[in-house]
């Protein structure tokens, strides 16, 4: 079995988690990183935009300031996801490239992969989560500002309801998908932030652990379980560490130049710089 680093981070505000998913990536890009799966969480809470989403009525900016949750655009694509703390949500992030990734060329490929083995992660605590592999999106339909309106292709939902939202970023023969899992929700508060579409339920079609469960899973107990069932999906050992300090320098470069920054946060031509890179981007989300 081939090694793979698992990163199990603190929690992070918006800027700093995005940095370091970017890091990771393009540490492997240069060859100076491992392929990695990373475990983490937000503080505060805070909203997290796809590269090309625009920022419009259907997301609630003042709500935003008056709670304390923050914003940041995304690497990847796709639409905006709610962090909570460790009680309510966990985020993962697989780097690779295709040296050491089977069908990395393959977008939809490299999703039911990881997905597999998220699904057998879940599948410790005892959820029956399973990979849907056609999305509901109707024909035509514009995406929803909130990531668990839609369930795309390859993501994760048990029964009818969506858990799992991911989005993926391809550059250089390497790739970065990362997503949320949600332990809990806080319905009232999700409703404000996302108030949907006229006549519209963003939250219609999701669905947490703890509404699967009748339990609440925590962070601590769920990310041993995942990384388990990634391990087993991928077919590689995963071994603790951390960020190299080539990648911890990029981090605080990238915080400085790139997600700390309202240019790139909060306007849309800030997203439109990824289009002339050779990248290709997972909207599903």
């Amino acid at each position: 079995m081939k090694g793979w680093r698992l990163l199990i981070s603190e929690p992070l505000d918006g800027a700093a988690n995005m940095a370091v998913d970017e890091a990771l990536l393009l540490g492997r890009i240069a060859g100076q990183a491992p392929p990695t799966v990373r475990f983490f969480s937000w503080e505060p809470p805070t909203v997290s935009l796809g590269y090309g989403q625009p920022v419009d009525e259907r997301i609630n900016l003042d709500a935003c300031r008056r709670l304390g949750v923050g914003l940041v655009r995304r690497p990847t694509g796709g639409s905006a996801v709610y962090h909570d703390t460790r009680l309510r949500e966990v985020t993962y992030s697989v780097v690779a490239s295709a040296e050491e990734f089977p069908g990395a060329d393959d977008l939809l490929g490299t999703y039911q992969v990881i997905g597999r083995g998220l699904a057998a992660g879940l599948r410790k605590v005892g959820a029956p989560a399973e990979l849907v592999p056609i999305g509901k999106a109707a024909r035509g339909a514009s995406a929803p500002a909130f990531c668990f309106a839609r369930t795309g292709r390859y993501e994760l939902v048990v029964g009818d309801r969506k858990l799992v939202g991911s989005a993926q970023r391809r550059q250089a023969g390497a790739f970065l998908q990362h997503g949320s899992i949600l332990l809990d929700a806080d319905l009232e508060r999700l409703r404000l932030l996302f108030p949907g579409e006229e006549g519209a339920d963003p939250l219609a079609g999701m669905t947490t652990l703890a509404a699967v469960l009748g339990r609440l899973v925590t962070f601590d107990e769920l990310v041993p379980a995942l990384a388990a069932g990634m391990g087993e999906g991928l077919g590689v050992e995963l071994v603790p560490g951390g960020l190299t300090p080539e990648e911890a320098r990029l981090v605080e470069a990238l915080i400085r130049e790139k997600y700390g920054t309202e240019a790139w946060n909060l306007h849309a031509h800030a997203a439109a710089a990824l289009a002339a890179e050779p990248a290709s981007l997972r909207p599903s989300c």
